[in-house]
């Protein structure tokens, strides 16, 4: 059964409102479900979650591989105590260290290790293998899908500029 398709029959049998957007709603959270599913049983081979990726590839991108854990959680978007947990898992695992801000006595730097560089590039290289967990969308499909969704980021305050077209669909 289609559970998507049977909410909307529901949905239009009891005479609710905004059935389309109900739909897509219900479909993009199950498509997260998905996706997140994939990337996760990729990452389980690495001893790593989709979180705690994200953090090591932030860290990978930053100026000497180390970001200070309230602007990790900023980037991030998630709770600092989401961080300190993220960052105590990773150096528990030898993929990051801990140390003071040189700058901001307040403040805690995360760093990369080598063993955590090693590391994400091999997982970056597995989730390059399941293309990000999108299975068969054609990458033409992903960039509009990527296109579409950014009204929804934009409408809760998400700065969208860097999401743009990059083919003549425009």
């Amino acid at each position: 059964m289609d559970l998507v398709a049977e909410a909307r029959r529901n949905w239009v049998d009891n005479d609710l409102g905004e059935v389309d957007a109900m739909v897509a709603a219900t479909s993009i959270a199950r498509a997260h479900q998905i996706v997140l599913g994939r990337i996760n049983q990729a990452l389980s081979q690495f001893s790593l979650t989709f979180s705690r990726y994200e953090a090591l590839a932030l860290l990978s991108f930053a100026r000497n591989g180390s970001m200070a854990m309230a602007r990790m959680g900023e980037r991030l978007q998630v709770h600092p105590t989401s961080v300190t947990s993220t960052i105590d898992r990773l150096e528990r695992d030898g993929l990051v260290t801990r140390s003071p801000h040189p700058d901001d006595r307040r403040a805690t730097l995360a760093m990369l290790t080598n063993d955590g560089r090693t590391l994400l590039n091999e997982a970056t290289r597995a989730l390059e293998e399941i293309r990000w967990g999108m299975g068969e969308v054609t990458d033409s499909r992903l960039e509009d899908l990527n296109y579409e969704l950014t009204s929804v980021r934009s409408s809760a305050g998400d700065n969208v500029s860097g999401s743009t077209r990059t083919n003549a669909k425009g």
